[in-house]
């Protein structure tokens, strides 16, 4: 059995609804192997953020070679990269290598509760150019200047009305993905779900569009799942758990 893989490059979750935790499951039921580089560690829950510490971009490059000079990759996922001097690292890092595999792109801006999670959006520029998508929702797609030519899965969620259109747009070519809105606060950690979603499905084969709407359908089934979640506040969705 040839074992396929995927990298998440984001903040831990203290909580574990969202960030690297949220990725790592998500890999796991996709049957992926996951490895994990951590951006920023924040004290979280399903209320919101209380605290968040950042890592060295030092230590996060460290982290990065670590993993590329020793172990196969086959997607990475970008998630919170918390300043401009980590996203470079990582840009760095990325463009040093002979053959970079898929790179997804969540530009995560700020988390539920409003709390800032990269305090410097236009640098997200460069990596961007290393993009094979890039995954915003409706707000962060009004404020960040995604070059022309980068594939974007625009998710819906921030819409309004019964249903959800995620949105994929591909040079000339868009594509729908649709579903219906559930009635629900458990909602935590889907940007995450759905971004790490399709890097396992790239790093399995698939091209972008069976990717996309793979993710797309995976995300919703958790969220019908998660309608008994757990928390006081904005539960996570229930990676490979059957709730009811």
């Amino acid at each position: 059995m040839r074992v396929r893989t995927a990298l998440c490059i984001g903040g831990s979750d203290s909580g574990g609804g969202a960030g690297i935790q949220a990725d790592l499951k998500t890999f796991i039921d996709h049957g992926v192997y996951g490895m994990s580089v951590v951006t920023a560690v924040t004290a979280q829950d399903t209320r919101g953020i209380h605290a968040v510490e950042a890592v060295s971009p030092a230590m996060v490059r460290a982290q990065l070679e670590a993993v590329l000079g020793d172990l196969p990759v086959h997607a990475i996922k970008t998630g919170m990269l918390h300043d401009a001097a980590v996203v470079n690292a990582v840009c760095e890092v990325l463009e040093s290598l002979p053959h970079c595999p898929p790179v997804v792109v969540d530009p995560v801006l700020q988390s539920k509760d409003g709390t800032s999670l990269l305090s410097s959006p236009e640098a997200l520029a460069r990596l961007f150019r290393l993009a094979t998508v890039v995954t915003p929702n409706l707000p962060e797609a009004a404020v960040l200047a995604i070059p022309p030519g980068v594939a974007v899965l625009l998710k819906g969620g921030h819409d309004e009305g019964r249903g959800v259109d995620d949105r994929l747009i591909q040079g000339d070519t868009s594509r729908v993905y649709q579903h219906r809105r559930v009635a629900t606060k458990n909602t935590h950690g889907t940007g995450c779900t759905l971004a790490s979603a399709v890097a396992a499905r790239l790093a399995l084969g698939d091209e972008l569009p069976d990717a996309c709407r793979r993710a797309v359908r995976y995300v919703y089934t958790l969220v019908l799942r998660s309608r008994d979640s757990v928390g006081s506040g904005h539960g996570p969705l229930l990676h490979g758990l059957r709730s009811g």
